[in-house]
């Protein structure tokens, strides 16, 4: 597990938010915008990368630079970590079945992206256990490019991993656009650090090239 610090709560400014919305039946909240990726995708297609895994690596670096999206619960505390990994599903082609892959974020695209394919093709479990606290979650629905998505509830509550979903990319004015979702806990994250993620996200695709 990567490092952390506990949150003092009595003067965390935060404190509050979180103790309303921890004990709501649904404390995670989605949202799904629209991305550009026209660029990025040459870059992507240029260099021989998986789009996906480029894309796990894209997000994972924007996220893990927004506070907010690196708090989590841990044994009934809330912490905020050094660094969140990256766990995503892989389609296995050959029986179309999924499996949960989990790849430690790494210093650059490159690396991660050989690291996170040589990890998957290697990977014979479908489920390897439990997610760790300290990842983004990641699936990407290529099939479909979708307005919304939801996704299957654990119930708890504490559970404060966020989700990002991207479905199939089509061409629109003259751009390569896709559906993109964020899934996040709200005792944590508000509409306004989506908003930061999405700009940050949006100019990192642009400029990666």
């Amino acid at each position: 597990m990567n490092g952390y610090k506990i949150i003092d709560e009595k003067t965390w400014k935060r404190a509050t938010h979180c103790a309303v919305f921890i004990n709501y039946l649904e404390p995670m909240f989605c949202v799904t915008f629209e991305l550009d990726v026209t660029k990025f995708l040459d870059y992507v297609k240029s260099n021989r990368y998986s789009f996906t895994l480029s894309m796990v690596y894209a997000v994972a670096a924007c996220a893990n630079e927004i506070e907010e999206f690196r708090y989590r619960f841990v044994d009934g505390k809330v912490v905020l970590f050094d660094r969140i990994d990256t766990a995503f599903t892989y389609l296995d082609k050959d029986n179309g079945l999924f499996k949960v892959v989990n790849v430690p974020f790494c210093d650059s695209l490159h690396e991660y992206v050989d690291l996170a394919s040589k990890t998957a093709k290697e990977q014979r479990e479908y489920f390897t256990g439990p997610l760790s606290n300290d990842v983004f979650q990641f699936s990407a629905m290529p099939w479909v490019p979708y307005t919304h998505i939801s996704h299957t509830v654990s119930g708890k509550k504490d559970c404060a991993t966020p989700l990002f979903d991207w479905g199939k990319f089509v061409e629109k004015d003259d751009k390569i656009v896709m559906p993109f979702s964020v899934q996040a806990h709200h005792s944590f994250v508000d509409g306004a650090h989506i908003g930061k993620l999405y700009e940050s996200l949006q100019n990192h695709l642009n400029k990666i090239c």
